[in-house]
């Protein structure tokens, strides 16, 4: 049987892992009297925890928002994953925030027990940061557009395109999605009848907010990171890059973000890689190192390069003294 003080904890932290909780159900859970629930959602309340309670069949119990931030329990590995999040929002990844993460972190670690101090640190130097391609986005602009999201409110901006064209846009957000690079911004667009994606780091100034719209079914149903993948990778390129890759596709999908290009199966040893050609010399570095043998398919400039590529290096390994006997 749980102390009435670990029950208190334990009655918060289940009311924070659903947004409704029948009473039976909860009072199963906890091990007690429906009675005893009922008594402690009062003590919880007393102590300013906003858990609001309906009658009736569906009755239950739910946290509401309330007017002040209450204390949130977090299990270990929630605590961890908002330990590492914090640390990287304090490094810039998006503007205009990373000395309220810094402080938020500091404040966390602070109450972390030392198992857990260990843990963070070990995975702080175990973890690498690579440099991000783009400008960090604003956070405000985020928290705007995600609001505008949820309230299925329409949005007005002014935008300038991969062609530096600038235009001003009225649109129906859907989403936000992050591909590993960049902030995009879902909406479907009604000047173009169609759904669009927007770079948020090209949106000028602030969104103006406007009348509710009707939803409608969101594209890739509902997946707006793999629809913002598809849609980045047919952007305005000549000719996508066609990899014959000889590894399996789910040891390649591990190393190969979601971001960089589309890997479809072949057989049970290969796959083939569609992706844009943004750089001719950085797509033949990448091939490289990804260490597996490959087929480029298309486009030809692609296998030209790789043909100079490989010529080079066969000077360079000519150049190279030849190994002392017995070294």
């Amino acid at each position: 049987m749980l102390t009435s003080s670990n029950r208190l904890l334990r009655l918060l932290s289940l009311l924070q892992t659903r947004r409704h909780w029948a009473g039976t159900e909860l009072a199963a859970a906890l091990a007690i009297h429906p009675r005893t629930l009922r008594r402690d959602i009062d003590k919880l309340r007393e102590l300013g925890y906003p858990i609001h309670a309906s009658s009736g069949v569906a009755g239950g119990y739910a946290f509401r928002a309330g007017h002040a931030l209450p204390p949130l329990l977090l299990d270990d590995d929630e605590a961890l994953a908002v330990a590492l999040t914090l640390r990287t929002a304090a490094t810039g990844t998006i503007g205009g925030i990373e000395e309220t993460a810094l402080r938020a972190l500091v404040k966390l670690e602070q109450a972390m027990p030392q198992r857990l101090r260990r843990r963070v640190d070990a995975l702080r130097s175990a973890i690498v940061p690579v440099p991000r391609e783009g400008a960090a986005v604003d956070a405000t602009l985020l928290a705007t557009l995600a609001a505008a999201c949820r309230d299925q409110m329409r949005i007005g901006f002014d935008y300038t395109d991969g062609k530096g064209l600038a235009s001003t846009r009225l649109v129906e957000p859907q989403g936000l999605a992050h591909t590993g690079y960049r902030w995009y911004l879902v909406a479907w667009d009604p000047a173009r009848d169609d759904w669009r994606t927007f770079r948020i780091d090209r949106i000028a100034g602030a969104p103006k907010i406007g009348a509710h719209f009707a939803p409608r079914p969101p594209p890739e149903g509902g997946d707006l990171r793999a629809y913002v993948s598809r849609a980045v990778n047919m952007a305005p390129h000549p000719e996508p890059a066609r990899v014959i890759l000889h590894a399996p596709r789910a040891v390649m999908a591990a190393r190969i973000p979601p971001g960089a290009g589309q890997i479809e199966p072949l057989d049970a040893a290969r796959c083939l890689l569609q992706c844009p050609v943004h750089s001719l010399d950085a797509l033949v570095y990448w091939l490289m190192a990804l260490g597996v043998e490959f087929e480029v398919l298309a486009p030809a400039a692609l296998r030209d390069r790789l043909r100079l590529a490989a010529e080079r290096l066969a000077r360079s390994l000519e150049r190279m003294p030849a190994p002392e006997a017995g070294g």
